[in-house]
């Protein structure tokens, strides 16, 4: 899955996004892997063919199903085609490094699958496609061993040489009842299945001519063909061959200009015109194919018995530069793409090949031209629509690293909106703020009950009287931030703040039943912050005074530059009562505040009767402390303290704000810090 993925990015610490046409490294593929088999607790084997299995599917998925389907009509076939198909993608992606495969066939539905790659680790992917290949296309299931793994020393270095014993099986088809409907298919799947098997007889009859020097030739073996109607064998059909070819040989040059015939010594006897033009040097007699050309595909030593090895395979050479003329040193070389025959009757084997170019520009590099080409040869068309391709897959290229680039600026542009509500929403609340950003008014909101808080700091005039401003700003930032942190853990809200006055609300703007409690315990945990604190002046822990009072309140945005949420309502003007009638260090209660936190858990003490202003006489209490939660949880600390043996001093289960919190000892002494001011 994605979240998975994402992971293994992360701790395989590769890059965060792939493109189509650019070239990794397998060290990065491996990583991968190898995270992979940490995640997901299997071995590396088992995540390549995993890989393999699914990397077939995404290749149907992205659009080579068709051609994937055409490669050939059995599993060997399509395996024995599969160099082709990698030297076509190699028009696309001109920097793959393919690895080349090679059959070699058995009997009972037995074969070896000789692999070659010069990428190390990765053959478990073979079992992984063939697998999925052999059930898809042709309803086969196949087992795959690997008999032997070396390394073999080629000319371009250490190849890894993999074989497989692949075993095919057919796939046993389950009867079942059909509808009359579909008898017809039925019959029709029945002939196919017919000219199917007839078609495998003519071709391993055909097949099991050796291709390699034997005094049996190809042409001796007849061939069957089905003809088209109800699907039934009409009749045979034998080839009738001339005697001698009806071809002159200059005609034959000139028809095939890119052509090169040569014996088992790999003395060139013949070549067609063109390459000639281009490769001067054959036109000397009895020179060597290996002295002007090297193997590019498939990468074997270059001799008679290698090159029939891999016969089925589709050959590159290339031209060795330092046998060119020296006015074409600084052109690139000439590469030539084609076919091997062994011509068992001359014991010489022909190249039938063409240019191997992937666009015009490539052809006027080597200073050719299209009627270079011989008007029957694809390549010609090849090289049209390819420069076309070319030109797609530049566009495809553009806007997969645009979309990357989008994407890239989308994932900060999410950062940083994500910045911008953090601090949108610390100062508004949340469901306000969304309304605002969506053009709508927020209409105002009436709270029947809530608890408000004022708080200030005891003489603070004298303190700004006595210092610089600048250390006035470093006490209320430290002592702000203390408090700001205490509003996240007791989820109370603040209001704002004017010099040193400190506004928060518990039950608005979200009602909460223990809106009571949680101002309480905030106002508890803002006297202990405070002693934190220093003063400027003294060097001593600053005083505060606290003031809360219970009541209903009307709330709602004001103003539209620097929008904020203000509370209204003889509720605030009481709570601003309590904070200025209050004492140092004390938290004062009104009597609706009392009766809300009366039996919950807190000790609080009767102040008597006081004069208050606009209030008249008031009767007044003081919070002390809450009888069931340690100064840790009020302050929010997440360490428990520990005895010298490192044995927990007490457990403390804490559900909710009005539950019982239950104290046991266990074995060892309370901590003194474990009550705040008891």
């Amino acid at each position: 899955g994605e979240e998975t993925w994402e992971k293994l990015k992360a701790s395989a610490e590769v890059q965060d996004a792939f493109m189509t046409y650019t070239v990794y490294d397998d060290i990065i593929t491996i990583k991968l892997i190898q995270e992979a088999c940490k995640v997901l607790g299997v071995s590396m084997e088992a995540i390549l063919k995993l890989f393999g299995e699914y990397f077939f599917k995404f290749c149907k998925m992205s659009g080579y199903d068709r051609m994937l389907r055409t490669l050939g009509g059995n599993l060997t076939e399509f395996i024995e085609n599969l160099d082709a198909l990698h030297s076509y993608l190699a028009l696309s992606y001109q920097e793959m490094n393919a690895p080349s495969f090679r059959v070699e066939r058995g009997t009972d539905g037995e074969m070896l699958l000789h692999y070659y790659s010069d990428r190390h680790g990765l053959c478990h992917i073979v079992p992984g496609i063939i697998e999925a290949v052999a059930k898809d296309f042709f309803d086969m299931d196949v087992t795959m061993e690997i008999l032997d793994v070396n390394e073999e020393v080629e000319r371009t270095g250490k190849k890894e040489h993999v074989v497989f014993l692949v075993v095919q099986k057919t796939r046993r088809q389950t009867k079942r009842a059909k509808p009359n409907g579909l008898q017809d298919g039925e019959d029709i799947r029945r002939e196919q299945e017919a000219l199917q098997a007839a078609f495998l007889r003519m071709k391993e009859k055909y097949l099991s001519v050796s291709v390699c020097p034997v005094k049996k030739s190809n042409w001796d073996v007849v061939r069957s063909i089905v003809t088209f109607g109800k699907g039934h064998l009409r009749d045979t059909f034998e080839p009738i061959y001339p005697e001698s070819l009806w071809i002159e040989a200059k005609t034959f040059c000139e028809a095939f200009p890119f052509h090169i015939i040569f014996d088992e010594a790999l003395r060139v006897k013949q070549a067609g015109v063109n390459i000639q033009k281009y490769v001067p040097g054959l036109q000397t007699q009895k020179i060597r194919l290996d002295e002007y050309f090297s193997i590019v595909h498939p990468q074997v030593t270059f001799n008679i018995s290698s090159i029939c090895k891999f016969i089925n395979s589709q050959f590159v050479l290339k031209t060795r530069r330092e046998r060119m003329p020296e006015a074409w040193k600084d052109q690139p070389t000439l590469k030539l793409r084609g076919q091997m025959i062994w011509m068992e009757s001359l014991r010489c084997m022909i190249f039938l090949c063409s240019p191997k170019l992937r666009s015009l520009q490539e052809l006027e590099e080597r200073k050719m031209h299209l009627s270079d080409i011989a008007p029957h040869d694809t390549t010609r068309d090849l090289i049209l629509l390819n420069q076309q391709r070319l030109a797609e897959m530049e566009l495809s290229n553009q806007l997969e690293r645009k979309k990357e680039e989008l994407r890239v600026l989308s994932k900060h542009l999410a950062i940083e909106k994500k910045k911008t509500e953090t601090l949108l929403y610390a100062m508004l609340p949340q469901h306000v703020a969304n309304q605002l950003k969506e053009g709508k008014k927020v209409a105002a909101g009436e709270f029947e009950t809530c608890t408000i808080l004022f708080s200030d700091v005891v003489t603070f005039t004298n303190i700004c009287a006595a210092c610089e401003p600048i250390h006035i700003v470093n006490m209320l930032n430290s002592m702000y931030s203390k408090f700001d942190r205490l509003t996240s853990i007791h989820e109370v809200y603040k209001v704002e703040t004017i010099g040193d006055a400190y506004m928060v609300v518990g039950g608005v703007p979200v009602p909460i039943g223990s809106h009571a409690q949680r101002v309480a315990n905030f106002a508890l945990g803002m006297r202990i912050a405070a002693k934190e604190v220093m003063n400027p002046v003294t060097g001593e822990p600053i005083q505060i005074r606290v003031g809360i009072h219970t009541g209903p309140v009307l709330a709602g945005v004001v103003g539209d530059k620097m929008p904020r949420y203000c509370l209204f309502g003889d509720t605030v003007n009481t709570a601003s009562r309590m904070e200025s009638h209050g004492l140092p260090n004390k938290v004062h209660l009104s009597p609706t505040a009392y009766r809300a936190l009366e039996n919950q858990g807190f000790e609080i003490i009767e102040r008597g009767e006081i004069e208050v202003k606009g209030k008249g006489k008031m009767t007044t209490y003081f919070l002390i402390q809450n009888l069931n939660a340690t100064e840790d949880e009020i302050m929010g600390r997440p360490k428990t303290p520990l005895d010298h043996k490192g044995k927990p001093q007490s457990l403390v289960i804490s559900i909710g704000y009005l539950s019982t919190l239950h104290f046991r000892s266990f074995g060892v002494e309370l901590h003194p810090s474990a009550h705040s001011d008891s």
